[in-house]
């Protein structure tokens, strides 16, 4: 079992209007129990197997490792269910493409967990950036790093679909694409890897716009730190905690010369009840394939463009 799902999106959803948690599953049965009566989940399943073929689930939330992520949410949606799955949701354009397949052939909701697309803040931000308020919106640069250099940790096992760039290069893409409503045209990134454990542990890319460029650095072995700037014409906003929102405290976003405060939200509960809407034909899904697999043509054109030492038009068709 995943810890983000035991520790911050499954007790999100459980406060949820529209969310009901009714099972959690594990490859161990006993681990599964834990933590369902540590968590006042009634029933726990020893394989995802099992869980797949309950009538009573209608929705599957698959916070596995990178690589598990397609393979599974596809078994789900061939049982019918549908799935929130963590981001990445895939480990390429191909794979995206497979599990699209998989949605419209089963006829099933699927999403991926960009948590970031439902906190306020976010929608605010790309109002004001388009409103005019900053002028024309020209320039977002940003970083995103922390520290973790476990051997054992999955983030930094190669085959997992570890990593700087998948774990959290993948926020500054998702959130440039987000505000300037278009798709870059052209990527340019240098990567540095762990020389012992292969996962790039410092990367940083420029992404040209049709309206303007983003740049950004990523790194899994720097002091955490975590901030977007939005440049425009004449302004610019600053996101104080662009991605990690603590749902015990305020937000804020610095437009110009003033402050907007947001109050505290969880945007794992938003999140989780955004996507159960979207299964009862009340709103669509937060951020659909369509959009992740644009996202994960950016996230292929940054590792093309480390190894050919070229830029990288980023390619749908892969």
């Amino acid at each position: 079992m995943a810890k983000i799902a035991i520790t911050k999106v499954i007790p999100a959803m459980q406060k949820g209007e529209w969310s009901e948690v009714v099972a959690i599953a594990s490859r161990d049965w006993n681990r599964a129990r834990a933590a369902a009566d540590d968590l006042g989940i009634p029933k726990a399943f020893g394989s995802y197997e099992e869980a797949l073929a309950d009538p009573d689930i209608e929705c599957i939330y698959n916070p596995l490792p990178n690589h598990l992520h397609v393979p599974w949410s596809i078994r789900a949606a061939e049982a019918g269910k549908h799935v929130l799955c963590e981001k990445p949701v895939a480990m390429s354009v191909a794979e995206c493409r497979a599990l699209i397949a998989a949605r419209d052939r089963n006829g099933v909701k699927i999403g991926e967990a960009f948590m970031v697309r439902t906190h306020p803040q976010w929608p605010r931000a790309r109002e004001l950036a388009r409103s005019g308020e900053i002028g024309d919106l020209r320039a977002i640069a940003g970083a995103f790093t922390y520290f973790n250099r476990d051997a054992q940790n999955i983030r930094n096992l190669p085959e997992f679909g570890g990593g700087a760039v998948m774990d959290i290069g993948c926020y500054p893409i998702q959130i440039s694409r987000f505000l300037f409503g278009e798709e870059p045209e052209t990527v340019l990134a240098l990567i540095e890897r762990d020389p012992e454990l292969q996962v790039d542990r410092l990367s940083s890319a420029v992404l040209g716009f049709p309206s303007g460029q983003c740049v950004f650095t990523c790194s899994t072995q720097l002091a955490p730190y975590q901030r977007i700037q939005i440049l425009g014409t004449r302004g610019r906003i600053a996101v104080e905690v662009p991605f990690n929102a603590a749902p015990d405290r305020s937000t804020r976003l610095y437009v110009n010369n003033g402050v907007e405060e947001f109050p505290p939200c969880d945007q794992y509960t938003i999140q989780g009840d955004l996507f159960s809407r979207a299964v009862r034909g009340d709103g669509e899904v937060p951020t659909p394939l369509e959009d992740s697999i644009a996202n994960m043509a950016v996230i292929e054109a940054v590792f093309e463009s480390a190894r050919t030492g070229r830029a990288v038009r980023p390619s749908l068709t892969k």
